[in-house]
């Protein structure tokens, strides 16, 4: 049902327990006045989206005492036709429907919203041949990272760097703080080893050249324009060609749904995407009780 819950840390039972504490840090009131008679509810999907985030969803009603069966799998591109389409059924006692409803559907639209911006993402990418990486960024909301990282894999995209343990990344302030593109690079090789790949962000070709110099291993031009992109990548690539080195050309910084297009080209590797997780708009879901 959820090919990908198989990437989750077995930590994650945990988030959701502090969750549902958040949310019950004392007494239910509306619980106890629907009682314990055995219930069942269906989900609605009341907006167009990809359905992401099942494994949570289960895991707020697994620890409820709840069951969920799923019409859909998850990844499925939904259209609801006449206002809204059923894709799930919870079936429990009233009161522990009701505990986790709001934190499951909460997880469910944001991840869902997440996944299908990722998915348009991917489309406007495959319509355009370009064969390089469409990914997110670390742009996340706090304590909801595991969601949304969750969300760009199943609507296809790459969820970049999970945390600052997971990459070097050398934005401009570190360079700031350091002096130079070059000491910043050897002070993070020193200390990060073979096994963990450094990026550094860069505002201009001369800056790229230095941090290839350097021994990046992937360099990102941020803020370009993308007739300015196209340029600065074509001549790093060849550059690259003639030294013998296998450096990264990242894109990013600005890149929407609505310009992507124009930086897919072939000397470009991957186009990193803020807005895969900010603004995004949620799925819109329900789930209601039958009487």
């Amino acid at each position: 049902m959820a090919k990908h819950a198989a990437l989750l840390p077995t930590t994650f039972a945990r988030i959701i327990e502090n969750w549902l504490i958040e949310d019950i840090p004392s007494f239910d009131y509306g619980g106890y006045v629907v009682g314990d008679d055995e219930k069942q509810a269906t989900l609605y999907c009341k907006s167009d989206g990809v359905l992401a985030g099942v494994p949570f969803f289960n895991e707020v009603f697994r620890q409820t005492g709840c069951t969920v069966y799923w019409s859909f799998e998850e990844g499925a591109e939904i259209i609801p036709m006449e206002g809204r389409v059923a894709v799930a059924q919870v079936c429990g006692p009233a009161r522990r429907i009701l505990m986790g409803e709001r934190l499951a559907l909460n997880i469910l639209a944001r991840c869902s919203g997440v996944a299908t911006r990722a998915r348009s993402l991917r489309k406007i990418a495959d319509t355009n041949g370009f064969v390089g990486v469409v990914a997110g960024t670390r742009k996340t909301t706090p304590g909801f990272r595991l969601v949304e990282k969750y969300g760009m894999e199943v609507g296809g995209a790459d969820t970049h760097r999970m945390d600052l343990s997971t990459m070097v990344m050398l934005k401009d302030n570190h360079v700031w703080a350091t002096g130079s593109i070059t000491d910043a690079v050897e002070k993070a090789r020193s200390v990060a080893g073979f096994s963990i790949k450094i990026e550094v962000e860069c505002q201009s070709e001369k800056e790229a050249l230095e941090a290839i110099a350097a021994g990046a291993d992937i360099v990102m031009l941020d803020n370009f324009t993308p007739e300015s992109i196209a340029t600065a990548a074509t001549s790093l690539k060849a550059h690259c060609l003639s030294i013998n080195k296998n450096v990264l050309i990242e894109a990013s910084g600005g890149i929407t749904e609505e310009n992507a297009s124009r930086y897919m080209i072939p000397t470009i590797d991957i186009i990193s995407f803020g807005s895969m997780t900010q603004g995004v708009p949620h799925v819109d879901f329900s789930l209601k009780i039958s009487p």
